[in-house]
């Protein structure tokens, strides 16, 4: 939890900003999950992978929850639909199901952090929640950190160019 609190500081976010999207075509899981979740993160829902990209579009979503079993499209499909325009979100996948070919799709197709099964306890995905933001919180500190090294090194590739033309 004080890693929490340090990328969350990091970033100059407190924890309601934690934005979660959690996709169910059942109503009575959405409505759960806002009911346990909303206090804690920013909790957005959608009934279909369709209904969930508007608000990809319009909010900076860092983690995507999704059942696996949906109509027209299943969790999978979805997150890997959506990995070239929407990278960053870490993916978890929610079921009821065991079912094997599922997750190794969801690792080799849909690049997911975590596998949750239904029904879910309340304290353990907080958890994996906060975990999750952790994962979000290092990967964007390490693009920072990586983007800054580039233009560093161009710089002394600069310098270098102008002593050695000196």
């Amino acid at each position: 939890m004080v890693f929490v609190d340090f990328c969350v500081n990091l970033f100059r976010m407190d924890t309601n900003t934690i934005n979660i999207l959690y996709i169910d075509d059942e109503p009575h899981n959405l409505n759960a999950f806002r009911a346990s979740f909303r206090r804690s993160f920013g909790v957005f829902t959608a009934e279909s992978g369709a209904a969930a990209l508007p608000i990809l579009a319009s909010e900076d979503i860092h983690i995507i929850i999704t059942d696996q079993r949906m109509p027209n499209m299943t969790g999978v499909e979805f997150l890997e639909s959506i990995l070239t325009t929407y990278p960053d979100p870490i993916r978890i996948l929610l079921t009821g199901y065991s079912d094997l070919s599922a997750v190794i799709d969801a690792i080799n197709k849909g690049q997911v952090y975590l596998y949750v099964t239904k029904p879910w306890q309340e304290d353990e995905l907080r958890l994996n929640l906060e975990k999750a933001f952790e994962v979000f919180a290092l990967r964007k500190e390490n693009k920072v950190l990586n983007d800054q090294l580039m233009l560093v090194n161009e710089q002394l590739e600069f310098m270098l160019r102008q002593k050695l033309l000196s």
